[in-house]
């Protein structure tokens, strides 16, 4: 493969400066909203806010993409993985990491965390690692059966997961204790309804543009001969931004029962929402999509789960915690761009 010419990688940087920046105010003021909503509602409604915000981004970038025919079957896969990976291992690590070095050992609810993963995992499996051993159709993919098999239960499971979390067991996903610093300021400035409209209406736009944002991205890592599945970590990065600086600024302030909603949040959304809106966009238009994992990165997801499961069964955290985690990130980041 040749080195690609000058003109070409500084046009790539430039279509991914532009990826990565054109939205920031857009994604600041999202965040803005979303935490005074927040600050307003409490645990957990404040952070399935901003959550389900993120969601609709990134069912928004994706679907567009898809829809228009320019994606490539994996762009679906490749993004959802690298949510998954930005999530358990980036921003739980660097969370755990900077509010350990900040606080020492921190506590969290332990009873929210293990519903999160009771339900991330088998759906991790379902969306990411069944397809690839499936028979009915070749490559990596379900059948129009199995899709729609899935579909419905994904959605069914998430709904379930929600009614937990926001009606019968709220409990759960408020802190165990209450932290020791004093509570910040609140970011509520106006009435709950107009944070309500002024969050959709930020986010509004950054929907609109994600297909723009999609090419961006295509067009970057092609003029700089990158690897393809880069391009899903750039989309995850984007789509998580608003989410990853919550998580981390919520761990500095000692509250890490809400960085830890946010992040097992995010992953679970990512598959309780994105996987099946996938499916359902392949089986209408006719597309063939391919979800399976490969050998690599199925063995990334099993430590990655396996790692969460041990993490955020301790009840307590600290510096080593934070530490794997990143290092397992930088691993999944090493076999992106040297498979």
């Amino acid at each position: 493969m040749g080195i690609p010419a000058p003109r070409d990688g500084g046009l790539g940087l430039a279509a991914l400066y532009l990826a990565f920046h054109r939205d920031d105010l857009g994604r600041v003021c999202v965040v803005r909203h979303a935490e005074a909503l927040a600050d307003r509602l409490g645990e957990p409604y404040g952070t399935l806010i901003l959550t389900l915000s993120v969601v609709v981004i990134e069912v928004a970038l994706i679907g567009s993409v898809m829809l228009s025919g320019d994606g490539g079957p994996t762009l679906a896969r490749d993004t959802m993985f690298a949510v998954l990976m930005i999530v358990l291992n980036g921003l739980v690590g660097l969370s755990l990491l900077l509010g350990a070095l900040r606080h020492g050992e921190q506590s969290y609810n332990f009873a929210g965390a293990s519903a999160f993963l009771t339900v991330l995992v088998p759906l991790a499996v379902f969306g990411l690692a069944l397809p690839a051993y499936t028979i009915s159709n070749p490559g990596d993919s379900f059948s129009t059966g199995q899709a729609l098999f899935f579909s419905v239960v994904t959605l069914a499971l998430y709904g379930v997961f929600l009614s937990i979390q926001t009606v019968r067991h709220r409990g759960f996903f408020t802190e165990a204790e209450e932290p020791p610093l004093p509570t910040p300021p609140s970011q509520a400035h106006y009435a709950t309804w107009a944070h309500a409209f002024l969050l959709l209406a930020t986010l509004l736009p950054i929907v609109l543009l994600s297909k723009k944002m999609a090419g961006f991205v295509d067009h970057g890592i092609n003029a700089m001969s990158l690897p393809g599945a880069l391009g899903g970590v750039v989309i995850a990065t984007i789509v998580l931004a608003s989410e990853g600086m919550s998580a981390v600024r919520a761990a500095l302030a000692n509250r890490l029962q809400r960085a830890v909603n946010l992040c097992l949040g995010a992953a679970l959304s990512t598959i309780g929402l994105t996987v099946p809106a996938v499916l359902l966009i392949a089986v209408t238009t006719g597309q063939n999509v391919v979800l399976g994992l490969g050998a690599q990165m199925q063995v990334m997801l099993a430590l990655t789960l396996i790692v969460c499961v041990q993490t955020f069964g301790t009840r307590r955290t600290n510096v080593l915690h934070g530490a794997v985690h990143l290092v397992l990130f930088l691993a999944y980041l090493m076999l992106v761009l040297e498979p």
